[in-house]
């Protein structure tokens, strides 16, 4: 990770620590850098989520990326994954998305793909924050013929839900099914997918202003929808975040299915149906113990990266491995795209209840969820934390103790200076015990700032 970007772009709140200048300067890199690369005028494909601050970064970008000599095409308000889609298929050197995904209005964010949908490389990105940062001399200006143009390209937007409708096996009809778009990226692109196949689509959180983008909605604050489900008797509900790359479902009778659940159902469904390549699911270090015993049980093989589903990604294409993803909700399916894809996600979930003729409830019930305790800990140095003989010790003690039966996971956070410690086990009880006796041997070597 760079000072700028991390895993998923570079995010803040919007015109504090991520400004109008920062975009322009972002444009004015991306259109020179593949411009003289390609010797060619470049283009460039941008996609925003509906906050308000959304419009002045695409503009900044547009400026920027027009004032280097190439050309800016504009899909609007869309979703990340269809951005990633159209910058393959439709042969662009770079997509721009902007968005924060979960975070809330005020936050906003830049997410590079690269010309096959994929997110931007390290080189690339590491001469984007030099310039920012003023390591590298001012770019040439385009002047006369060489000025680059703006294009709008929401037929490209339009493509991807076709794309999208192309993709399901099955009519929907019959089914009622309930979305929640958050306010965001998806909230006009979702209907559109489910009433075209069929489905009797009810719809919350679909009237984005500005500011009420993931505000109590979405996936991560999935409580409405589950009541909204029950209420309705709908047969199924998706909920969406900001910029719709994932997607998490609640069941008939109001139950949430997480990433996990979702990973073992399609999982299961594509090794019956001998698709499932490796007989391989990959995970992050973060799905929940009993997704393993679930997957024990089916006799499916799982990998686990670190959090993000960058690194999911990556896992999948150096082994070939074609599911993936993480208990949020971020889902892979790598013959259809190249990034997590909430609406993608919602229709395969569709699938294997259509083909199985079973319900949600049905389908995710193999999957128990262990109880979970995650305590962060402030420390002096994470890796004098992380490396003390005794603090292993203690973690040792812990995963013998569980057995079969739990695990136990210490970590460090990527951006702040806390050591995470995670225990699974049969009870709440078990986990806050094992939990605590970890922490308390951290203290006990002075590692602790409190």
């Amino acid at each position: 990770m760079g000072k700028y970007f991390g895993t998923d772009g570079f995010r803040g709140e919007a015109n504090v620590n991520l400004t109008y200048e920062h975009a322009v300067k972002i444009g004015r890199y991306l259109g020179w850098y593949y411009g003289k690369r390609l010797n060619r005028s470049a283009r460039i494909v941008i996609g925003k989520d509906t906050r308000r601050s959304s419009y002045m970064f695409e503009y900044a970008l547009v400026t920027g990326i027009t004032a280097s000599g190439a050309e800016a095409c504009i899909m609007h308000v869309t979703t990340t994954p269809s951005v990633s889609w159209v910058a393959k298929t439709d042969g662009f050197d770079c997509g721009i998305m902007i968005s924060a995904s979960h975070n809330p209005y005020y936050d906003n964010g830049i997410k590079l793909l690269n010309s096959e949908g994929e997110k931007m490389d390290e080189e690339t990105i590491e001469g984007i924050e030099k310039y920012l940062d003023g390591e590298i001399e001012e770019l040439p200006l385009a002047s006369g013929h060489d000025i680059g143009r703006t294009v709008d390209y929401v037929a490209g937007r339009n493509r991807y839900i076709g794309y999208l409708i192309s993709l399901a096996s099955y009519s929907f009809r019959g089914k009622k099914i309930a979305l929640d778009t958050a306010n965001g990226s998806a909230w006009s692109i979702a209907k559109a997918v489910f009433d075209a196949l069929g489905a009797e689509t009810l719809i919350i959180n679909n009237t984005p202003d500005g500011f009420n983008i993931n505000e109590n909605c979405g996936s991560t604050h999935i409580e409405g929808l589950q009541k909204f489900v029950v209420d309705n008797q709908c047969d199924a509900g998706f909920a969406y975040d900001g910029d719709a790359d994932r997607c998490l479902c609640v069941d008939e009778k109001g139950n949430v299915v997480t990433g996990d659940h979702i990973l073992y159902i399609y999982g299961l469904y594509m090794k019956e149906r001998g698709k499932l390549l490796n007989n391989t699911v990959v995970t992050t270090v973060m799905s929940n113990f009993g997704l393993y015993k679930a997957f024990d049980a089916a006799g499916i093989s799982y990998e686990k990266t670190k959090v993000g589903d960058k690194y999911v990604y990556e896992n999948m294409v150096q082994n070939g491995h074609r599911i993936g993803g993480e208990q949020s909700g971020h889902i892979i399916f790598s013959k259809y795209a190249n990034t997590g894809d909430g609406i993608l996600t919602s229709l395969k979930v569709m699938q294997v209840m259509m083909d199985k003729e079973k319900p949600l409830s049905e389908l995710a019930a193999p999957v128990r969820f262990y109880p979970q305790v995650l305590k962060n800990v402030r420390v002096k140095s994470k890796p004098e934390a992380q490396n003390d003989p005794d603090v292993q010790a203690a973690v040792a003690k812990v995963a013998e103790e569980l057995g079969d039966n739990g695990r136990i996971l210490v970590r460090e956070s990527g951006t702040e200076p806390v050591i995470r410690v995670m225990v699974e086990a049969g009870s709440h009880e078990e986990c806050e015990k094992y939990v605590d006796s970890v922490i308390d041997v951290i203290r006990e070597k002075g590692h602790i700032t409190e």
